[in-house]
């Protein structure tokens, strides 16, 4: 059972139940993802960090080089997330799935995760089957500090068995620091309230990332603003220069105060709000209080399937 008081100010940005259609309505989650373990962030073989040059902060001049945790590392780990999260939570309920899915190759459009991360299908001979189309975004995230301030180099060696002793250098381990800050935001259209619930419990369960999370890859994802509208109030890169020049305050009212600026800036800015640190606090306390037992995937479940008779009704 959901308690409804927290949900009340954000029910102007919520629907009733996922639609083909996507309207304009807009809630963007305000994180700071914090290293807590040796993470690889990098796409290439070359085996160095992905990096891309940037202003160093709104009211300082000049370009530094910063790490770019890119929006499709951030997607994949808490799209797997969420599948792993809605397999336990129907174990545990005793709710029966009725077809598996998992990424990417075997993916059932039936469940929450894929009508709320989108799918495409992946059954032979149904080739024309309607993609549900993605309700949750994610941008790059960009690192507070400059690379040289957070990027480190291990070099691992073979250890010989037989002696004990260490070999030959096998390679170089390019990595950013334990404690390196990352301001992030994922943004949420037109979703329903238990849709917000998973996204929620999905980002503050994500704990593992980048290309070899087997031995490192710990990050603490920590939601400090809430800002909701017709549109995306606040971009990933201007939230991380605004807060580079606040780095010394990094708290849920400097996020609010951020974003506040921001919203004059809108296409709509009477349809913007902006969270108080206290409602903030409160609607992620409601979220992760909410138990995933069977009336609640139940529910969200019935939510997509019906979403699918729309969809295809339109065809």
């Amino acid at each position: 059972m959901i308690e409804q008081a927290p949900f009340n100010p954000l029910k102007p940005y919520l629907e009733e139940h996922p639609r083909p259609l996507i309207g304009a309505k807009t809630i963007q989650l305000l994180l700071i993802r914090e290293i807590h373990d040796y993470t690889v962030l990098r796409t290439e073989e070359t085996r160095e960090l992905n990096t891309v040059a940037t202003p160093l902060s709104v009211q300082q001049e000049g370009d530094v080089r910063r790490v770019a945790f890119l929006a499709t590392k951030q997607k994949a780990a808490e799209s797997r997330q969420l599948e792993y999260l809605l397999r336990t939570a129907a174990e545990s309920a005793s709710y029966k799935i009725e077809k598996t899915c998992f990424l990417k190759d075997n993916l059932c459009l039936e469940c929450p995760r894929c009508g709320l991360f989108g799918a495409t299908s992946t059954e032979a001979g149904k080739g024309q089957a309607p993609n549900i189309k993605h309700r949750i975004e994610y941008s790059t995230a960009f690192s507070l500090l400059p690379f040289e301030d957070i990027e480190t180099a291990i070099t691992f060696n073979a250890i010989n068995d037989d002696k004990q002793i260490t070999g030959q250098a096998l390679g170089t381990r390019y990595a950013v620091a334990p404690a390196s800050i990352f301001p992030s935001i994922v943004t949420l259209r037109s979703v329903t309230q238990r849709e917000l619930v998973l996204a929620i419990k999905t980002i503050l369960a994500c704990k593992s990332y980048g290309a070899e999370s087997r031995i490192g890859g710990d990050v603490r994802n920590t939601i400090f603003g809430i800002v909701a509208g017709w549109e995306e109030v606040l971009t990933s890169l201007e939230f991380t220069l605004e807060l580079y020049d606040r780095k010394d305050n990094l708290s849920a009212g400097t996020v609010q105060a951020i974003a506040q600026a921001y919203a004059p800036l809108a296409g709509n800015p009477k349809q913007v709000k902006v969270f108080t640190p206290t409602e903030v606090g409160t609607i992620v306390k409601a979220a992760t209080d909410v138990e995933l037992d069977k009336a609640f995937l139940e529910a969200s479940y019935e939510d997509v399937k019906a979403y699918r008779k729309a969809q295809e009704g339109k065809k």
